[in-house]
């Protein structure tokens, strides 16, 4: 079977399996967010400085995330996520006994690289073994494990460093990213693409001119500045509203502050439901439905008092996850030539915007509070429904048939491949090829099928 298909029982294996993965992933990932105030405490730093022990972990997994899919491409997805998660764990305890900031700071970074070869090989890895007609659902279902796996780790870190401080938050991370990767390692299926095949869809440096089609396609470029600005914008959020909500008026302790995170469940729902509307509506009118209301959840968090904070960041994460859950499906269908590529660069971009932006918006926070904090975070909204729209018009203009034919050629070729190892399995005895009559309406067929795909 080339795919996991839907009702299979290995598809709901393998979805369960990459939900582990996102739970252990952003749980670390994301250890020190809930901590900001607290390190800032301990180290005497301020709050742009104190966000760096995130943003050097995303800045680091970005910047590896390409080499670490062409690995996972080469050497196996399974095995290069294996790996990831085993060496996440071991430097997520030993951030926890860190001497200083610095040495935390070298251990993060370390841990950005590690988790690279998760969750930069882990959206890949989803698009090459699902079966198209569920990847919408398996996509939103990753991107729902990646969500329980942010709030469960915030909430953990959060109970824990008010009663034992932040070291034991962190070793308590730990702990909870080692339950969940030997659930990944029991749960995950044997893949149905061969490393190193062409099925897998290598984003490998000979594949220059894959590169090129991808990098000059300004529909794919428009998509992929949707995770670099609303990612940025959702970690900068997360990431200066805990000094928000530490201070006047609030004033609130972290065990109340981890539990304002649980709002970080609306994106479970969310990203699940999105990814199932998506396959159902079409994608640009639930990506620019999840943008709308990310904007509009955040401006319910400017008055100064905590119900209406909560509502707002309820929507605010809601719409990004929605937004997130959308789009990275829809990046390697719009980037058919190359749709592992495609996918590594979204995850490049999402991370990139989650280091820039999540330090960076820390400008505003200092020289005018939450409310500049806001208008800078709604920029980034705002330009991002800008290169929603316009992604949108563009796959609906000239150049959809031509990716629907490229989406077609990269099917063309998963069949050959998929033959190729039948025939091995049956014999030489093969059978005879179909009439050139025959064949030539069903490709016709199938181009006309890849063009509505690439259209929703």
């Amino acid at each position: 079977m080339p795919h996991h298909v839907p009702g299979t029982a290995g598809f709901r294996s393998f979805n369960l399996a990459m939900a582990s993965i996102g739970l252990a992933a952003f749980g670390m990932l994301y250890a020190t967010q809930p901590l900001l105030p607290r390190l800032s405490e301990q180290f005497s730093i301020d709050a742009t400085s104190a966000s760096l022990s995130l943003s050097v972990t995303t800045g680091a997994l970005a910047l590896l995330v390409v080499p670490a899919t062409w690995l996972g491409h080469r050497f196996g997805r399974r095995r290069a996520m294996r790996f990831g998660l085993v060496a996440s764990v071991v430097l997520m305890f030993a951030c926890a006994v860190a001497p200083t900031f610095g040495t935390l700071l070298v251990l993060r970074a370390a841990s950005g690289a590690a988790l690279a070869a998760v969750v930069g090989v882990a959206m890949g890895h989803v698009g090459a073994e699902v079966h198209p007609s569920g990847l919408g659902a398996a996509m939103g279902l990753y991107v729902a494990g990646n969500s329980v796996g942010g709030v469960t780790g915030r909430l953990v870190s959060s109970l824990v460093v008010d009663v034992a401080g932040w070291r034991w938050a962190l070793a308590a991370i730990g702990v909870l990213g080692l339950i969940a990767s030997a659930l990944f390692w029991r749960l995950l299926p044997p893949s149905v693409v061969a490393p190193g095949s062409a099925a897998a869809g290598s984003p490998a440096p000979r594949a220059g001119h894959a590169w090129r089609q991808i990098l000059g396609d300004p529909a794919l470029i428009a998509l992929l500045a949707l995770p670099f600005l609303l990612m940025g914008g959702f970690v900068a959020t997360y990431n200066f509203l805990t000094y928000r909500l530490a201070a006047a008026p609030f004033g609130v302790s972290e065990a109340v502050i981890g539990a304002i995170f649980l709002t970080y469940l609306a994106g479970t729902v969310a990203s699940a439901m999105a990814g199932r509307a998506a396959d159902r509506f079409g994608r640009p009118p639930v990506l620019l439905t999840s943008i709308v209301v990310m904007g509009a959840g955040l401006l319910l968090t400017l008055p100064p008092w905590l119900p209406t904070t909560a509502l707002g960041l309820l929507l605010f994460t809601a719409g990004f996850f929605g937004a997130h859950s959308t789009a990275s499906g829809w990046a390697p269908v719009i980037g058919a030539a190359r749709p592992a590529t495609a996918s590594a660069l979204y995850v490049f971009a999402y991370y990139a915007g989650s280091s820039v932006f999540g330090a960076a918006v820390g400008i505003g926070w200092h020289a005018g509070g939450w409310p500049l904090t806001v208008l800078l975070i709604e920029a980034l909204v705002t330009l991002a429904a800008a290169a929603a729209l316009y992604a949108t018009f563009a796959t609906r203009s000239s150049s959809a048939p031509a990716r629907a034919v490229a989406s077609e050629r990269a099917a063309a070729s998963e069949r050959a491949a998929a033959s190729a190892r039948a025939a091995a399995l049956k014999g030489a005895d093969g059978g005879a090829p179909a009439p050139a009559s025959a064949s030539a309406p069903r490709r016709r067929g199938r181009q006309r099928a890849g063009t509505r795909a690439v259209l929703r």
